[in-house]
């Protein structure tokens, strides 16, 4: 992003010159040069602003809007895209946080949870926790453009979001909040051969899950699944993968029912 002025701008006005051109984000060298300053004096001027600016990564500035200045930086959703590009780094907005933006979560998110190309150090920006869980080829899967003020964040789609929430139950809250979000999911439009076209990239037992959630828990036909579920190891896998061997083992769609759902639907 170029920046130029015939003249410097003071740091107290430097957020607002930025939002009302229209510019989201600057670098720490971009602001060095607006404010006519040397690169190192630049996080003591705007870190001096209160919360008129956040540092979501080292280098990279966003001027927070009015609204969002008692929260200290805009809402998640808004500077992800622009803390990945900085970054230089792949990603998608996935698991709960995508749910709740397809409109199938129960519950508000506790954290804004992202997939990324490599590894992320979690971090809380402004009221926002972020948490990243590293996903290999994230450019294969099917995303959409979620409108944000600097353009657009990258989230996953509804089939991406349910195999990632039904692969890590723990980080998607536990095996009822996961089944309660599968079910939602299912009933707002799961396209199961798009979804059976990409479960080659995740565990076998995220497939398997989600048909047995699909059909046992919300009462809907899963059968466009069952190719992608059985094709791969033979072994059944555990509906909750953190508790004992044990319980019948459903052949329909080879999971071993070792643990009660009870979902919130």
């Amino acid at each position: 992003m170029h920046m130029t002025t015939s003249r410097t701008v003071r740091p107290s006005g430097l957020a607002d010159w930025l939002l009302a051109r229209g510019k989201s984000s600057l670098t720490t060298a971009q602001a060095a040069q607006l404010m006519g300053v040397p690169a190192d004096h630049v996080r003591a001027r705007l870190g001096s602003r209160g919360t008129e600016f956040t540092s979501p990564a080292r280098g990279l500035w966003i001027p927070v809007p009015p609204e969002y200045r008692l929260w200290g930086a805009p809402e998640g959703i808004e500077i992800v895209d622009l803390m990945m590009a900085h970054l230089g780094v792949d990603y998608y907005v996935g698991w709960l946080t995508a749910a709740a933006i397809h409109g199938s979560s129960h519950h508000a998110p506790q954290a804004f949870q992202a997939a990324t190309s490599r590894r992320v150090v979690d971090r809380t920006v402004g009221r926002t926790v972020f948490r990243f869980r590293v996903r290999s080829g994230i450019p294969a899967l099917p995303v959409i453009g979620w409108p944000t003020r600097s353009g657009s964040a990258r989230v996953s789609a509804r089939e991406v979001t349910a195999l990632d929430v039904a692969s890590d139950i723990r980080f998607s809250g536990g095996l009822n909040n996961a089944a309660t979000v599968l079910v939602e999911l299912a009933e707002d439009g799961l396209e199961l051969p798009l979804l059976a076209d990409i479960a080659a990239r995740f565990p076998v037992a995220a497939v398997r899950r989600i048909g047995w959630i699909i059909e046992e828990i919300g009462g809907q036909d899963a059968t466009k699944l069952r190719d992608a579920a059985l094709d791969r190891n033979l072994t059944p896998s555990l509906l909750h993968p953190s508790m004992p061997v044990r319980g019948p083992v459903n052949q329909r769609w080879r999971i071993r029912v070792n643990s009660e759902v009870e979902a919130d639907i």
